[in-house]
Formats: C-alpha cells, sequence, structure tokens
C-alpha cells in the first residue's frame, strides 16, 4: 500500500509544483534575508563614517551575521504553505481512490485492518521525510552561496533538528486530512473541513497572537528599537501579566506556533537563543517538542481509527 502510495506521488504533477514551489521561496527568502543584512551592514558603515568624522572614539558593534536566521522567512513560509500541502496532499489519498472508483477494488482484497491508512500514511511520511531533506539541503546551498555564510558542523545539527520537526508538522496535517476525509460523507466538506482548521489554527490564532504581542510591532523588536535593557523588558510586561497569559494562551493552543517556536529557537531566529549550546535550547523548548511529539502521534493515531472498511463503503453509497 506505502509503496503504491509513493509511485502515485512520484507522478504527481501537482504535488511535484508543490514541492518545486516551496524550494523556490526558500532560495528567495533567502536572498531577502541577505540583501537586509547587506542593507544593515551599509547603514552601519555610513554611521561609522559619521561618527568617525565627528571625532568621536566610541563606534557601535558592527551587525553579525548569523547564517542560519537567514531561514527565518524559509520557515514561515513551510509553516503556512507546507501544512496547506500536506492537508491537500492527505485529501487526495483518500479523494482519488473514489473519484478513480477504485477503493471497491481495493476493498474486496483481504486488507487488514490498519493496512490501508497505515499505508497511506506511511507514504506520506517517506514522501515528506524525502521533501523535507531536499529543502534542508537547498537552505543549505542557499545560506552559504546567496547568503554568503558559513555553516558550522554545530549549525548543520541545528538544520536537521529543525527539519526532524518540520517533519513531524507536516505529517501531522497529512494525517488530520486523513482523518477529516473519512469522516465526512462528501468529499468536498472534508477538504473544506481541513481548510477551515488551517485557516484557524495556521493562520487565525497565530496572526491574533503576534498582532498582540508588542514587541512584534517593530522589526527586529519593540524593545530592541527602544533599547529597553531584557530586566526593564521584564518588569515593563509584569504589568501587563494577564493580558501576556491570554496572549501566550490563544498562540499556545496552536500546533503552528508549537513548530514556529522550536524552528525559531534551534535556527537561532529566537534572540534569546542565538548561539546557546544544543542542550540548552533542547531543555528549553521540550514543552513545545513534546506537545507537537503527541499531536502527531494522536493525529495519526486518529486517522488509522477511523479509515475502517466500513467508513469507506459507508461513504460510496
Amino acid at each position: 500500500m506505502a509503496r503504491k502510495e509513493i509511485l502515485e506521488l512520484r507522478r504527481d504533477r501537482l504535488f511535484l509544483i508543490l514541492i518545486g514551489f516551496l524550494a523556490v521561496v526558500t532560495v528567495i527568502s533567502v536572498a531577502v534575508g541577505a540583501a537586509d543584512f547587506r542593507a544593515q551592514l551599509d547603514a552601519y558603515t555610513l554611521y561609522v563614517a559619521d561618527v568617525t568624522a565627528s571625532g568621536s572614539g566610541v563606534t557601535p558593534a558592527a551587525p553579525q551575521l548569523f547564517p542560519l536566521q537567514l531561514l527565518r522567512g524559509g520557515m514561515e513560509y513551510l509553516e503556512i504553505l507546507g501544512a496547506l500541502f500536506a492537508i491537500v496532499l492527505g485529501y487526495a489519498t483518500i479523494a482519488k481512490e473514489k473519484h478513480r472508483g477504485t477503493l471497491p477494488l481495493l476493498l474486496s482484497r483481504p486488507v487488514q485492518r490498519f493496512a490501508l491508512a497505515g499505508g497511506k500514511i506511511a507514504a506520506l511520511a517517506t514522501i515528506w521525510g524525502l521533501v523535507v531533506l531536499g529543502l534542508a539541503i537547498v537552505s543549505a546551498i542557499a545560506v552559504t552561496t546567496i547568503g554568503g555564510g558559513t555553516l558550522t558542523g554545530t549549525d548543520l545539527a541545528r538544520l536537521a533538528v529543525s527539519c526532524g520537526f518540520a517533519w513531524l508538522y507536516l505529517v501531522f496535517w497529512s494525517a488530520i486530512a486523513i482523518a477529516v476525509t473519512v469522516l465526512t460523507r462528501q468529499l468536498s466538506a472534508g477538504l473544506i473541513i481541513s481548510l477551515l482548521v488551517w485557516l484557524t489554527f495556521v493562520l487565525l490564532i497565530p496572526q491574533i497572537g503576534d498582532t498582540m504581542d508588542p514587541d512584534n510591532q517593530v522589526p527586529g523588536g519593540l524593545f530592541a528599537a527602544l533599547q529597553i535593557q531584557k530586566p526593564d523588558e521584564l518588569a515593563v510586561l509584569a504589568q501587563f501579566a494577564r493580558f501576556d497569559s491570554i496572549r501566550n494562551g490563544l498562540e499556545v493552543s496552536s500546533v503552528t506556533k508549537h513548530f514556529e517556536r522550536i524552528a525559531f529557537a534551534f535556527l537561532g531566529i529566537k534572540g534569546q537563543y542565538n548561539q546557546q549550546p544544543l542542550p540548552v535550547v533542547w531543555m528549553a523548548m521540550l514543552p513545545y517538542i513534546l506537545t507537537l511529539t503527541a499531536a502527531t502521534v494522536a493525529s495519526i493515531t486518529i486517522a488509522s481509527a477511523v479509515t475502517t472498511r466500513r467508513a469507506l463503503q459507508r461513504k460510496q453509497s
């Protein structure tokens, strides 16, 4: 079953176009990030020239390139578009059997209880593993060529860990789409409900959370722009503890935010984890890692449980 699905996905032009699109936007995001860094460097050079001309001997530290931070845009595209593509593929694995009329033939064979769902999920997990590996290679090449950065062994390990959790995240959404498509009577309803879930938990809730976070209102961070030190920042936030609890509660209700926090921490995109030892990041991200892993296991379990011969045949009638 898994082999059949993998062969069909390899021949699917839509799938290849979607994956190619993800690779292209990843490269573009690295190019944009690199251009932004060069702009910061040019501004710094002009500033230093002005300071020197004024006779001041004090110059600020130069902006430093942390190559993995160039992947911020690529990760954001993956968490939004990747989830959407995962839903489309999960839906298609069930819908195509009904459209083609191959489901009765498939079910006429002595298929074991979990063979159908297990085969489809295993195939999607394999495909997503290959896709994530390909995107990791594209990202590393883009960072070192277009971005002009140098990746150390630790950087590659951080990239590998982030891509591993991206794989979990994509498998989660494909399994959710399979479960919803099987449970709904109409195929169109399965796709619509899956897209509504994606809209709510990938776009709506994270967007509300980001809007409520005052530090996200200015590029580089509001507190950094105002040159507010960390202790003072914490003191300010303490005055809005209830508001921040509501904001954080909204964000942690979305599995997308869990993936984002994990990826941003390991890649050093989130400043407080940049250049921190990997064990430190692992411990800090443990709650999000456990939640994302549990959500993926739960989605696979539910998809396997609801994809029964009776449910599939009922939908056919």
